[in-house]
């Protein structure tokens, strides 16, 4: 077995008893796809009694995210996240533990493994999914509307990000990169002149709530997951960043994650409460366009300075070409026009 994941298996080990009443071994521990910067362990904890298995989750920082850790909200916090997020309504998995520095395991958390889906391509094709697919779109915007009513004084400290601060962001972290990209340039041009103002008060915004970070069954949405980029900020960012054509998964005519349209999610939205602009949502899509092609910017920068070698890095970071793309389709009309 390879050093880290015997290292992590004999830390989990020590934990059994403390994540499961009962808890006695701590079995098939494998780390699973995805995850760029942070590293997800699927393992089972099986108990004394009648050997029954709990299925969980150890979430914990990679040791060279470097950089691309910029922005993002903590381990810690994330875990208080979600708990506040399950109190709110939101599915979501519950928190099983918070690493301490004597666990031997660094920064983050252990939570309940739920079945399903959370591939994106299989989410808009597998025909096991399809009654999914008819009301997952709606669900999503439910559970946006209930994200971002939740009471900030039962939340961690989070950076604030409005329109202009995260545009200001990310032009930080492209000019740090040191490429020239004339289309990056178009589209940073477009948003400083087309910003909304600031929202008067600042909600809870997930920041990744894309098709990817869904675990999907039959019935629907089952939880939200990867909050390491929660902030507070501009509510319609959530539902602009999930139109971006990145998550539809070769399915462009379906907007809202390749399964939904614009109407089925702003539906979603309204009948919990929230309210829709769309002028708003359309500039969050521009920027989170924009700002996916940053993040494969600085995952291809991270592989060339040496600091990340894993060639999946290098692979994502070729796809700065196809923002590019998705950012001219949805400016060149407005610029032909001009």
């Amino acid at each position: 077995m390879h050093d880290e994941a015997t290292l992590i298996e004999n830390a989990l080990q020590r934990l059994a008893g403390r994540l499961v009443p009962d808890g006695h071994a701590v079995q098939a521990v494998r780390r699973l796809s995805g995850g760029a910067s942070q590293q997800t362990w699927a393992f089972d904890v099986t108990t004394t009694g009648a050997g029954h298995a709990q299925p969980l989750v150890l979430r914990r920082a990679a040791d060279a995210s470097g950089a691309r850790a910029l922005g993002t909200a903590g381990l810690a916090a994330e875990a208080q996240l979600i708990e506040a997020a399950r109190a709110g309504g939101v599915p979501v998995p519950g928190v099983r533990h918070v690493l301490q520095p004597a666990d031997g395991l660094g920064e983050g958390f252990v939570m309940d493994r739920i079945g399903g889906e959370t591939l994106g391509r299989r989410i808009v094709r597998d025909e096991r999914l399809a009654g999914a697919r008819r009301v997952l779109a709606r669900q999503c915007g439910a559970a946006m509307a209930r994200i971002h009513r939740l009471s900030a004084h039962h939340l961690p400290p989070l950076r604030t990000a409005a329109a202009r601060a995260e545009l200001d962001f990310q032009l930080g972290l492209h000019r740090s990169h040191g490429t020239a990209r004339p289309v990056f340039e178009l589209a940073f041009r477009w948003l400083r002149a087309n910003a909304p103002a600031d929202v008067p008060v600042p909600v809870l915004v997930h920041g990744d709530f894309r098709n990817g970070n869904l675990m999907v069954g039959e019935e629907g949405l089952r939880a939200v997951l990867d909050w390491e980029l929660a902030h507070f900020g501009d509510p319609m960012e959530d539902l602009g960043w999930m139109c971006v054509r990145s998550w539809r998964f070769g399915h462009g005519a379906l907007p809202v994650g390749g399964f939904g349209t614009r109407e089925q999610l702003f539906e979603g939205y309204t009948a919990e409460g929230g309210q829709v602009d769309a002028d708003r949502v359309r500039w969050w899509e521009v920027l989170g366009t924009l700002k996916w092609g940053i993040v494969c910017e600085a995952m291809v920068h991270a592989w060339l300075s040496g600091r990340e070698r894993d060639v999946e890095k290098a692979a994502i970071g070729r796809r700065a070409s196809e923002a590019e793309s998705d950012l001219l389709a949805l400016l060149a009309p407005e610029e032909e026009a001009a």
